[in-house]
């Protein structure tokens, strides 16, 4: 096995060289050395650990609180991705449309293993879902149902062990509010968004996964229709 390229920090490099012992989690696992510790230990400066840290916390991948130190947090890939993204999305919107039609390939290409997954008790809340929204988009004045828009489709790859997909999904949706999508829409799109929607969840809680898989490939196209 060919041996593995250091990292470019030395704070990142001291992370993955101390690996959790005695079957602990992330956030389990005792605080790490202060800086002026990992600083006598590392033989890197104060000034430059500190510019690590900041680093690695932007990543989500440390949490500093006072009074309990630094702690290493469960590995996410939505912090990285979601910060690149929005200075994507800034610098030109158009890189909105192509991360969405990203979100949009891997949603379809993971649709079946992720349903698979479901439990009876994830079928509750997408049923659950589904009924918060039409209530808002029945009532008087209508409401536009985001949250339970973001909560569905994140529920339907919830039990997906791939933080990769989980990360760029999540990003999605937080791209999608900066974007501004979560803000007015059509009252007669919205309510062919949402029929999808029903459709989809009826087919994942009777098991009939083609039939939601058209649904969503369908109603994937309502976006580029709407931008």
């Amino acid at each position: 096995m060919p041996s593995e390229t250091p990292l470019s920090s030395d704070f990142l490099n001291y992370l993955v060289s101390s690996p959790l012992q005695n079957g602990r989690q992330p956030g389990e696992a005792p605080p790490i050395p202060s800086l002026s510790e990992l600083s006598k230990e590392l033989g890197v400066s104060v000034a430059s650990l500190r510019e690590q840290l900041e680093v690695a916390e932007a990543f989500g991948l440390v949490e500093v609180r006072p009074r309990l130190g630094i702690r290493r947090l469960p590995y996410s890939f939505f912090p990285a991705v979601s910060q690149s993204l929005q200075y994507a999305i800034r610098l030109d919107r158009g890189y909105f449309d192509q991360f969405s039609d990203l979100r949009n390939q891997i949603e379809a290409s993971f649709w079946d293993r992720a349903v698979r997954l479901l439990t009876s008790q994830d079928h509750l809340l997408l049923k659950e879902l589904m009924g918060r929204a039409w209530e808002k988009l029945r009532g008087s004045p209508v409401q536009i149902p985001h949250a339970e828009h973001r909560q569905l489709h994140m529920a339907i790859y919830s039990r997906l062990k791939n933080p990769f997909v989980l990360g760029v999904l999540e990003a999605y949706w937080e791209a999608y509010e900066q974007a501004g999508y979560n803000i007015f829409a059509d009252y007669n799109y919205l309510r062919e968004v949402w029929n999808y929607h029903q459709v989809m969840v009826d087919a994942i809680c009777t098991g009939n996964y083609e039939a939601g898989y058209q649904a969503l490939i369908t109603h994937k196209d309502l976006l580029y229709q709407r931008s």
